[in-house]
Order: structure tokens, then sequence, then C-alpha cells
């Protein structure tokens, strides 16, 4: 059985991960208005592996015997200066994230609540993953952006993106 303050944490981050699939959505929008079809896939595939990140919290929650609470999903911003703006804005976002989890997982360890800190090792390790990608594209928009036909290739190397489902 999870503690009700574990599973607050979770609950709020299962509102950060719906939060995310809405932000990512949003980008994904910006880019496909651009005719950046692309990046749009990209960001679009983001948005679907934040809902399974939800939901993976979700069924762990109804795992543990915890109370699952949805909350409000504030509004995502829809207005970007540029496509640095939406990549940097992408990687304070993932950095939030990580923060996020760190909590949950030193709440966890504090209360010795050993299978939510073992649950949440494989989204320490997706948020690893997550801020390096988020890193190398926001350095790569930064080379591109001014090059219509550098843009054009990196817009063809993010089409390639495929969401992939886990498993829980």
């Amino acid at each position: 059985m999870v503690s009700e303050r574990i599973a607050q944490l979770i609950n709020e981050q299962i509102g950060h991960e719906q939060y995310a699939a809405q932000y990512y959505l949003s980008m994904s929008a910006w880019f496909s208005a651009k005719d950046l079809d692309g990046i749009a896939n990209y960001f679009r595939v983001q948005s679907k592996e934040e809902l399974m990140h939800a939901d993976k919290m979700f069924d762990y929650l109804n795992d543990v015997g915890g109370e699952i609470i949805i909350s409000d999903i504030p509004k995502p911003p829809h207005l970007f200066e540029n496509p640095v703006d939406i990549f940097t804005k992408a990687l304070e976002h993932e950095r939030k994230v990580t923060k996020s989890i760190f909590n949950i997982v030193k709440s966890a360890n504090e209360e010795g609540d050993f299978a939510t800190t073992a649950f949440l090792q494989w989204f320490i390790t997706e948020q690893v993953e997550e801020e390096a990608s988020a890193s190398q594209y926001v350095t790569k928009i930064k080379m591109v952006c001014d090059n219509p036909s550098a843009l054009y290739l990196f817009d063809q190397e993010l089409a390639q993106r495929v969401f992939v489902a886990e498993g829980k």
C-alpha cells in the first residue's frame, strides 16, 4: 500500500505528464502551421510518450492501492517566437519533469517505499535520455534555423520518428 503523500505526488506527476502531452501537442501544431511536418511529427510523438508515461503512473498507483485523483490540466502556451524558442522550452520542460520525478523518489526513499523507488527507476533513465535528446536538438536547431536547406534536412530527420508503446 502506498502512502497518501506518495499517492499525492504521483497524482501530481500524472497531471504534469498530461500537461506535457498538451504542451508538446501545441508545439507540434506550431510547426505544422509552418509546414514543417517532420518537426511537428517529433513533437506529436513526444506528446504520445507523455500520455504513455501518465498511463504507466496511473496503472502503478492503481496497483499499489493509491487513490487516483485526476487534476485539471492548464492550457499550454501556443504562441512561440521561433523554432529555437520551442526547442529551448522543450528542454526546460524536460528538466522540470526530471526534478519532479526526483522529488517523488526522494520522498519514497525517506518513507522506505522501495516499490515506488524501483518503479520510478525507469522514469529516471527515461529522463536522462529525454534531456540528452532535447539538448542535442537545441544545438541542432540553432545550427540550422537560418539555413532553409539545413532546416529541410532536419525536418526530414525528425519525420522518421515513430511512437513505440512500451509495456506496463
